[in-house]
């Protein structure tokens, strides 16, 4: 091949590389911006100048030839430095800018970090942030984030993590709830009242708890719970329980509003549950040698608002 053709085909290999981790055209195309129709035209070329099919296309999935993977493979790494290469130059401006992917759970993202987001895009105008809600654990690398904010006990050891506050479990239920059913006393009454959980995977639901006073009798227990109403998100699990329909275990940050409001209580305040959630907020990112200083700048933003945790 011509090296001016090969010049002319750099956007396209790299469009490739974004094919490849993405899977599919449409994510890709929203990758990068642009239309699927232009993303398949610029493989297609590419395809028409190597002579070789790279992408191997059926009507549910997609994946590489052997010819598009190595391709990928052997042109990753110079992508990867450009990249960082020009991260590097953007920086060297005075002000933060870009664009910054985020990803955050979703009762965390819409109660408490929204408004730390809209107060840091105010002091950094040039700086745009685009927030995906999503409670599943996203590889980060491969779909393009800059930053996730986890709720997680250990972040992966390949990544790099700054800790941001911590956080605790509650359980919690309204007044009325407490005055028709009873208000547990210890955690084995748990068993006799309707609990609102998080569904995990073991096939009995089971909330654990320790004295907040140790004492020579206070030991960790293990209480099975049951309920009629369950879902993997806490906001939900607030709401319902906020109609009175039963005691709720959730994080601290789901709570702190309805407590503060009296609309929710505390329940068996003299026993810690464990285990249910974890007890730090991360900030999260790939490693990699340079780290974009919208980056560092929103995570000192994030770092500042929730430096007293949430008040629970």
């Amino acid at each position: 091949m011509e090296e001016q053709k090969i010049n002319t085909l750099w956007t396209h290999l790299h469009w490739l590389s974004v094919l490849a981790q993405q899977g599919s055209y449409t994510a890709a195309a929203a990758r990068l911006g642009v239309s699927k129709a232009a993303m398949s035209q610029r493989i297609a070329e590419l395809e028409r100048a190597a002579k070789v099919t790279l992408v191997q296309r059926t009507t549910r999935s997609l994946r590489l030839t052997e010819a598009g993977q190595r391709l990928v493979d052997e042109t990753r790494a110079s992508f990867e430095q450009i990249e960082q290469s020009f991260a590097q130059v953007r920086d060297l401006a005075e002000q933060p800018s870009g664009l910054l992917r985020v990803t955050a759970p979703v009762a965390l993202a819409r109660q408490q970090l929204v408004p730390l987001f809209a107060a840091f895009l105010q002091d950094f105008p040039d700086v745009r942030i685009e927030l995906d809600l999503s409670d599943r654990l996203s590889a980060l690398a491969t779909e393009g984030y800059d930053l996730a904010i986890r709720h997680t006990a250990r972040p992966p050891d390949t990544h790099v993590a700054w800790a941001l506050c911590a956080t605790v479990s509650v359980l919690v239920a309204t007044r009325a709830y407490l005055r028709q059913h009873g208000e547990p006393q210890t955690p084995t009454d748990l068993q006799v009242h309707n609990c609102l959980h998080y569904p995990r995977s073991q096939d009995t639901p089971a909330w654990t708890f320790e004295p907040r006073q140790p004492s020579a009798e206070g030991e960790r227990i293990t209480v099975p719970v049951s309920g009629n109403f369950a879902a993997n998100n806490s906001e939900a699990l607030r709401e319902a329980a906020l109609t009175g329909a039963g005691i709720a275990l959730l994080p601290d940050f789901s709570a702190q509003a309805e407590l503060r409001k009296g609309q929710l209580v505390r329940v068996l305040p003299d026993w810690k549950p464990v285990g249910a959630f974890a007890e730090t907020i991360y900030a999260i990112r790939p490693y990699t040698p340079h780290v974009p200083r919208a980056v560092t700048a929103l995570v000192a933003c994030l770092r500042q608002g929730l430096a007293n945790g949430f008040g629970v």
